[in-house]
């Protein structure tokens, strides 16, 4: 993995974004700028437009309205660099498929029935210890716990290191300790290499010790700002019933 980034993006800025399927609005006047070296959770009730938001901006879901990428002169980009970690991966568990063939066929060097070259199992070999997790290498993908195969999604993600890295619930089914884990790697991620980092989660109390902003959503954008400030609203009340209290207070 590279050992720096150049950040050479500075901020994203959706504008007037609306999405729609047949007759049904799954998104209407999302305004909104999410910016370098800064983790944005989107929370909300299921069927809020988290995951519809998160493919809009991968380009997999037409929507109307702008987003925009800026470097720090205010240019536009027109090509950033973009990792994802989905909330699961389908596959045949089945298959004698490795970590490691799985890693080189995915970053396209070569297919899963190919023998890996030295230099291709050395760069495998430094993604995954970027993540702690090197013992993985010759491991069956299919025995992978979820924590895991989220730690190996979370390598190829982040190699090149992008602009922007987008996790959409990427430790659904995760112990709190494999939560404590990703989420703590995450923000690593985000101090060394200075990239905006996207993040779908249900998990409140970890979201309040580890994003710098959130965003509440309920098919529009209903709330803003640090985890407090949102977890006090009356937005917040509304969606989940409750008002989430900070840690430590009875």
């Amino acid at each position: 993995m590279q050992t720096h980034n150049s950040c050479g993006l500075c901020s994203i800025t959706l504008k007037d974004i609306q999405v729609v399927s047949g007759q049904d609005t799954l998104l209407d006047n999302i305004n909104l700028q999410f910016h370098c070296g800064e983790l944005t959770a989107l929370i909300g009730k299921n069927g809020a437009g988290k995951t519809t938001l998160l493919k809009a901006i991968l380009g997999e879901r037409p929507y109307k309205g702008e987003i925009s990428y800026q470097d720090h002169h205010g240019a536009k980009i027109i090509q950033p660099k973009i990792g994802y970690v989905p909330q699961q991966m389908d596959f045949d568990r089945s298959t004698p498929v490795s970590v490691s063939d799985f890693m080189a066929a995915a970053r396209g060097k070569s297919p899963v029935w190919w023998k890996i070259g030295k230099s291709e199992k050395k760069q495998i070999q430094e993604m995954l210890e970027d993540m702690n997790c090197a013992y993985l290498a010759d491991r069956r993908l299919g025995a992978l716990s979820g924590g895991e195969l989220q730690r190996v999604l979370l390598a190829l993600a982040t190699n090149p290191v992008p602009d922007l890295l987008i996790l959409d619930e990427p430790v659904s089914g995760v112990d709190m300790a494999g939560l404590d884990l990703f989420y703590h790697r995450v923000t690593e991620l985000r101090d060394k290499y200075h990239m905006a980092i996207l993040l779908v989660s249900h998990d409140l109390s970890l979201i309040r010790r580890y994003a710098d902003k959130v965003v509440l959503l309920d098919k529009t954008v209903i709330a803003q700002g640090d985890a407090d400030e949102v977890y006090a609203t009356e937005a917040f009340r509304s969606v989940f019933g409750y008002l989430e209290k900070e840690e430590g207070e009875a």
